[in-house]
């Protein structure tokens, strides 16, 4: 599919900040502040980041749409964590719930045109099938 340039900033914006939470998530829960000295099996969570990351790359519109309500979790957490938290662990927790709705106003952003493309030719399929009326048949 090609893109517009608005809408290939879109998808290096999501690309980006989906690295920059899975590095975050791996470096917070290994060396940075993990639950327990020496590292955490919460590291764990960039795995399913991870998944997202191939199609990514691609610029897939399907991907982007089921990793932009995979993040919300990432969001959520790193609300909770930000306010439950304290010190570093915090500050950390913030930073993911902000590369979080970054991802997720990206994708957004670089899907949008599509899914309004989408409509339209939905539409334009519909009219073409329907049969004419005329005003003298309409109730």
């Amino acid at each position: 599919m090609s893109t517009a340039p608005a809408n290939a900033g879109f998808a290096r914006g999501a690309l980006f900040s989906l690295i920059a939470l899975i590095v975050l998530s791996l470096a917070w829960e290994l060396w940075l502040a993990p639950l327990r000295p020496g590292g955490s099996a919460l590291a764990l969570k960039a795995i399913p980041l991870l998944f997202a990351l191939r199609g990514m790359l691609r610029r897939s519109v399907y991907t982007l749409q089921w990793a932009s309500m995979l993040v919300l979790l990432y969001l959520a957490e790193g609300i909770v964590r930000g306010m439950t938290d304290g010190g570093l662990s915090a500050r950390l927790g913030w930073l993911e719930a902000l590369l979080a709705l970054v991802f997720f106003v990206c994708a957004l952003g670089f899907v949008a045109p599509f899914k309004r493309a989408a409509r339209a030719a939905k539409r334009e399929r519909v009219s073409a099938t329907a049969p004419p009326t005329s005003d003298r048949n309409r109730l």
